[in-house]
Formats: C-alpha cells, sequence, structure tokens
C-alpha cells in the first residue's frame, strides 16, 4: 500500500476539493440510487456537495483534512470536533479510482491518532450504501439508530474506571457522568462552565436569565424550539435547515445571509414590515420575485435606478391613457 497522510485543507483547495467530492457523490448516487430520480437522499448527496462556497464554508468552520495518496490529492476529511471527548466524523471520500487501497481504514486511524482526546466517535451514513455499513463496521462502529434512509455509527474508543455517585445513583466514569436520571432536576445559580453535554435527552429544558456564551451545538434536534430576546451577536448561523420556520421582530444589521435556497419544494419565502435600507442582493435568482408598498428611494438594479424605471414606465402609461 502506498503512502496515506493527511493534512488540514487550505482555501485554496477549495476547488479541487469540490471536483473531487461531486465525483464521488455523484458516482455513488449512480450505484445505489441508478433508476430512482424521485428519491432524494442526502447522505449520498448531501446539500451544497457541489458547491463550492459551501466547501470554503467548511474549511473555515470545521476541521477539513485533505487526503494524500503518494503525494497525491484523492479526497477529503470533514470533522466537527467540539468539546472535550466527542468528534463527529461529518464526510469522508474518496476519488473511485483510488478506492479499493485502504485509504479510507488508514484515514480513519490517523483521524483518531490527529485527535487522541476523542474518546466518541459518531456518523451518519445512508441505509442504501451498504458498503459503507461494514466499512465502519470494521472499523470499529457500531449501530446506534436505524431508519428507513438512515444509520448511526458510534465508536467509543475506551472506558475509564467506574466510581459510583451514590446519593444520586449515577454512574461517573473517571470525570464523566454517564446513564443517569437527571429528569425534573433544577439547576440554580451553579458553575458549569466548560461541561459536554453528549447523547442527552433535553427535550422542553429550559435556559433562563443563564449566560451560554460562546456555547456551541452540533448535530442537535431544536424543532419546535423557541428562542426569544437573545443577543446572538457574532453568531454564526449556517448548514441549517430552516423550512417553515418564522422570525419576527428580529434586528438584521450588518447580517451577512448566503448560499441559500428554498427548499426541495423551492417554497417563496416572505419579508413582512422589513427595514432592508442599504442592502444590496447580488447574484440572486430572483425570478417571480414581488415588490409592492415598498419605498424604493435609491434602490438600483444593475446600476439603474429603479425610481427612474418607474418615472418612465408611469410616463409611458400616462401617454396611453391619452
Amino acid at each position: 500500500m502506498g503512502t496515506v497522510k493527511i493534512e488540514k485543507a487550505n482555501i485554496e483547495d477549495a476547488f479541487i476539493l469540490t471536483g473531487l467530492k461531486k465525483n464521488v457523490f455523484d458516482t455513488e448516487k449512480e450505484k445505489w440510487l441508478r433508476g430512482q430520480a424521485d428519491i432524494v437522499d442526502h447522505n449520498i448527496q448531501p446539500p451544497g456537495y457541489d458547491s463550492i462556497e459551501k466547501t470554503r464554508y467548511m474549511i473555515r468552520e470545521l476541521n477539513y483534512f485533505n487526503i494524500l495518496y503518494e503525494g497525491l490529492l484523492v479526497g477529503g476529511l470533514i470533522l466537527t470536533v467540539v468539546g472535550k471527548r466527542h468528534g463527529r466524523v461529518d464526510r469522508i471520500f474518496v476519488d473511485p479510482l483510488y478506492q479499493g487501497k485502504g485509504i479510507g481504514s488508514k484515514v480513519m486511524r490517523l483521524m483518531e491518532c490527529e485527535y487522541p482526546e476523542v474518546m466518541t466517535w459518531e456518523l451518519e451514513t445512508s441505509s442504501r450504501q451498504l458498503d459503507n455499513h461494514y466499512f465502519y463496521e470494521k472499523m470499529g462502529y457500531k449501530k446506534i439508530f436505524e431508519s428507513d434512509d438512515e444509520f448511526c455509527y458510534e465508536k467509543k474508543l475506551k472506558e475509564e474506571s467506574i466510581v459510583d455517585w451514590e446519593s444520586r445513583e449515577i454512574t461517573i466514569h473517571g470525570d464523566t457522568l454517564k446513564d443517569g436520571d437527571l429528569s425534573e432536576l433544577q439547576v440554580e445559580y451553579s458553575n458549569l462552565k466548560n461541561i459536554d453535554f453528549y447523547g442527552i435527552n433535553g427535550s422542553y429544558s429550559t435556559f433562563s436569565n443563564s449566560n451560554l456564551s460562546g456555547v456551541q451545538f452540533n448535530n442537535c434536534k431544536l424543532s419546535e424550539s423557541r428562542f426569544q430576546n437573545i443577543n446572538l451577536q457574532k453568531a454564526l448561523i449556517a448548514d441549517l435547515d430552516l423550512s417553515q420556520s418564522e422570525m419576527g421582530h428580529v434586528t438584521l444589521g450588518g447580517l451577512h445571509v448566503h448560499d441559500t435556497n428554498l427548499g426541495e419544494k423551492n417554497e417563496p419565502i416572505m419579508f413582512e414590515r422589513s427595514d432592508f435600507h442599504g442592502s444590496k442582493f447580488e447574484n440572486c435568482d430572483l425570478n417571480h420575485v414581488e415588490i409592492s408598498n415598498s419605498n424604493v428611494t435609491g434602490m438600483k438594479i444593475n446600476g439603474i435606478s429603479v425610481e427612474d424605471l418607474m418615472e418612465a414606465y408611469n410616463s409611458v402609461q400616462g401617454k396611453r391613457e391619452e
């Protein structure tokens, strides 16, 4: 087997990485979804997989590695490593021309060496990609969830010594509180700084009058959640599905919205009673967009004043009516 290495990707690598990723995932679609054009499987073709801008975002914000085989860039490894001991394999892809050479197995081992502090790795794969199931199980991953569309796997690298916390009948592994039932517990005025929460059922819990600055939410289900009276200055909100959600009474000064779409059903969005003074829309698809009862003073389309366009239009309409 040739030499396999991983190294952190740079923004300059985005173009070739996007091309590799597109080739890999399109090949997977042809293999597992041939003749099933009506099926959308985001584990086989993740949203934005063919977007250079999405690749640049992931290089900036996630742990993105180039996969090198004999010094040649042949694939990529995308990870999310947050907290103290938990990591997530978001993507791993290898050029089909170089598959079957043991590159994937070597990359997974290199990943674990790169982050020795991570004790639990997790990942998701399509229920259709049977080769992936065999590969991950061979690498020591165990299935923890299964649905018609998706399998979730987890790998725990080592178990820690057990110490019982008898007052709560909760098992603590080293400094890890595990397998405990804390439902209905009320916590007040406590220092929880730098705590990791992993695999937690916190549905319908509340955080009020609390300092959560720097908190990270990754791979969490937040459906039906409520965020009200929240300071989100300098926050990063990306790679989200906000279809059919509602945003109201929000200050958007300086907000940068990019690489967005209207979802699989192409459902239009609506802005009401919003102030977009001085804003810009560049390189956007505005087919069938309607603007009515709005102040367009100083607004331009391709450098042409909308006011001048309206004046010319009204002038033509007036002459027609004469």
